[in-house]
């Protein structure tokens, strides 16, 4: 792993961040500890990091606050948050579905609801890696876990 290209620290806007449910919670938790354990994130231009991000929302724009390991900007840059729209509701009726399931469905039932839970994941982080491949490269994992977390920032 290449310790100038990652990212070390993560920081929400917690003006944006609505509890929904223990188990969310639970899952931006741990998409903060896997990404910081482990991620690739290499600014296309910028400076060499490693950096803090600090994602938020505003005005229908995902943004993302790019930072060198001080906290002083480097670069600044914004998605529209209605290329994902879509794909984040169906995420969260497919989860709810799921943590409803837990509770009573058969295996069978719980495995299907959580290929479709994990499908939308998927479709969702090759949707942000897409998009933010002018601005910055990242590989897919940390695509996945920074979907998580526009998930838990999107919610209203």
């Amino acid at each position: 792993m290449d310790d100038q290209k990652r990212i070390v620290n993560v920081f929400l806007d917690h003006k944006t961040v609505v509890r929904r449910h223990p188990e969310i919670d639970h899952d931006r938790a741990v998409a903060i500890f896997d990404l910081l354990d482990e991620n690739f994130f290499d600014l296309v231009e910028g400076p060499n990091g490693p950096y803090n991000l600090h994602l938020s929302v505003e005005e229908n724009r995902l943004l993302f606050g790019v930072c060198d390991e001080a906290d002083y900007s480097v670069t600044d840059f914004s998605l529209p948050i209605s290329n994902f729209r879509s794909i984040i509701k169906d995420y969260f009726v497919v989860c709810d579905s799921y943590y409803d399931a837990i509770k009573t469905a058969t295996p069978s039932r719980i495995e299907a609801i959580d290929m479709g839970r994990r499908g939308l994941h998927n479709e969702g982080s090759q949707a942000l890696q897409d998009r933010l491949a002018p601005h910055v490269k990242i590989d897919f994992d940390t695509a996945r876990r920074l979907f998580t977390l526009i998930c838990v920032l999107h919610q209203r």
